[in-house]
């Protein structure tokens, strides 16, 4: 067809020069944004090379990781910033603010907001410079570290429940005592002081394929990745959050700064609701990839930690061993050169009961079951001669109905899902109903303590606690001891890793079977103490 001649003239003469000014448009802004780029990195760089933090600070060791290393066919090193004297990095960008500040103007006095580790990095910073500090903390902050602040002479006020209602107290009493604030993560000075961090590590390693950070506020990954990609722009900057604290994650997925409506609290040092505005840029520009991992998995990495330092990390001291292991997995990584920042470990003694309890299951190495067995003497053995290839962790059971119970058992297996699924069909095969809840929250935090409770229509029943070598096979030794001749009402076994296991049993003994039951006892080779009388038992259990 032919070509209309009004038409084409006019894009002759006009459409191809506007498509050329459309194309030179595009490269001025593509050059522009690198300009920008280069700007705020040059900018950065010269502020953590001349960064103040060594007066309180030390250059923390980069430590190989032999067991994780090994096990995951790569070389993973610890950046170790739990030696610190304050057990976190968060002293290097207290004091370089404070000390910045302090050469520009007198300083009456300095407040800050903080879940624990920023709050003694800014308490050691004033103590060094002879500066009062007020430190607003939330409610929900660890002892461990309100005592840590105590003891560094700081003025401690506690607000709120989470980080950024104790950060808006912390501004109002700013404004009316007229104090210096210093941020925890958005201010370049800060950024400038935990990015000499990175400095550290390139000249410590060099050519790393990947460094793994923990975020929280964003400061930290902020300074390593502007310093990181100006030296070497190909190792890969790998930021790390919780699930339930992802706000950089989805700030940079909206492009926009998020607020979160709510965040967890079991890695309390990163529990931010909204990234910093400087933070937000910084990782925009130079940060590879944020990743996300959960409670179990934090608990995981700290043993990892503990197995290759004898050094126990508070969750968000461990988040970014987490995120590596979890990385590595998915994109099946070997021979690579991996960073890890271990980035405090103020972890209060009382909760490392709840880390060991998950985990195993962060590891993939235990797996939680509903069973349904018959309710009939020798069910127990017959069941646990079904996985006898797998070590019982624990196995809950009270009697409830004549025909059918149901135990909640936890089995030790190796950290594939074949194994899982072996298991679950093996049991099924056998005609036993089961049902995995490995991670239903609900089941974790609560229904393993409160199963049990009074049970109606059991008669003769008699309570004893026994202890034996945590040995595979001890459980269905013990089992066997018991032989078919008396029923089991209640059973309450949990391995805890010590030497011995120790189990809680009801048996139904028949007052005609006292003698004979009680000469079995005297044979069977195991320690024990009878419970019957005990008072805990009387009122919750009989």
């Amino acid at each position: 067809m032919a070509k209309n001649n009004t038409s084409w003239c006019f894009y002759k003469n006009y459409g191809i020069k506007v498509k050329s000014l459309l194309k030179k448009i595009n490269t001025k802004i593509k050059w522009l944004g690198y300009d920008m780029r280069m700007n705020l990195q040059n900018k950065y760089v010269k502020k953590i090379l001349s960064a103040s933090v060594y007066q309180v600070a030390i250059e923390t060791p980069l430590d190989l990781a032999k067991n994780l290393s090994s096990r995951f066919g790569n070389k993973i090193f610890f950046k170790r910033e739990d030696l610190q004297s304050v057990f976190s990095f968060k002293l290097r960008g207290a004091f370089n603010r404070i000390y910045q500040l302090s050469k520009k103007q007198n300083i009456k006095g300095v407040i800050t907001s903080s879940a624990g580790n920023h709050a003694q990095g800014v308490a050691l910073s004033c103590l060094k410079l002879k500066i009062p500090a007020t430190i607003v903390m939330p409610l929900t902050t660890p002892v461990i570290k309100i005592e840590a602040v105590k003891a560094l002479k700081a003025k401690i006020i506690l607000i709120g429940d989470s980080y950024d209602e104790a950060h808006l107290g912390a501004l109002k009493i700013q404004k009316e005592q007229n104090l210096s604030f210093i941020h925890p993560f958005d201010d370049p000075d800060t950024i400038a002081g935990q990015g000499t961090i990175a400095t550290e590590i390139c000249n410590q390693s060099r050519e790393n394929d990947y460094i793994f950070v923990p975020v929280g506020g964003g400061g930290l990954i902020a300074g390593i990745a502007v310093y990181i990609k100006y030296l070497y722009p190909e190792t890969k900057i790998i930021g790390v959050e919780p699930t339930d604290a992802n706000a950089m994650l989805l700030s940079l997925k909206a492009k926009k700064r998020v607020n979160l409506d709510k965040v967890g609290m079991f890695a309390d040092g990163v529990a931010v609701k909204k990234v910093g505005a400087e933070t937000f840029k910084i990782c925009q520009q130079f940060v590879d990839e944020i990743i996300t991992v959960d409670t179990d998995q934090m608990c995981a990495a700290i043993k990892d930690i503990f197995n290759d330092t004898r050094a126990l990390m508070e969750p968000a001291g461990a988040l970014a061993v987490a995120g590596a292991k979890k990385y590595i997995n998915e994109h099946k990584l070997k021979n690579k050169k991996i960073i890890v920042i271990n980035s405090g470990a103020n972890l209060n003694f009382d909760r490392m009961r709840h880390i060991a309890e998950r985990t195993e299951i962060g590891e993939q190495q235990e797996i939680l079951l509903v069973v349904n067995i018959p309710e009939q003497v020798g069910s127990f053995r017959k069941f646990c001669k079904i996985i006898n290839n797998h070590s019982i962790s624990e196995f809950n059971y009270r009697y409830a109905k004549k025909t059918e119970a149901q135990i909640f058992v936890g089995i030790k297996i190796k950290a594939t899902d074949k194994n899982k699924k072996r298991i679950i069909d093996s049991l099924q095969k056998n005609n036993y109903k089961t049902e995995d809840i490995t991670n239903n929250e609900m089941a974790k935090l609560h229904i393993r303590y409160m199963i049990g409770g009074r049970a109606l229509n059991v008669t003769d029943e008699k309570i004893f606690r026994f202890r034996f070598p945590e040995v595979a096979g001890s459980l269905l030794k013990f089992l066997n001891f018991l032989g078919k001749e008396w029923n089991i009402s209640l059973f309450h076994y949990r391995n805890h890793g010590s030497d011995f296991g120790r189990v809680l049993v009801g048996i139904q003994v028949p007052k005609i079977d006292n003698i004979k039951f009680k000469k079995a006892l005297d044979d069977c080779g195991f320690e024990f103490v009878e419970e019957t009388d005990n008072i805990a038992y009387k009122k919750l259990l009989k």
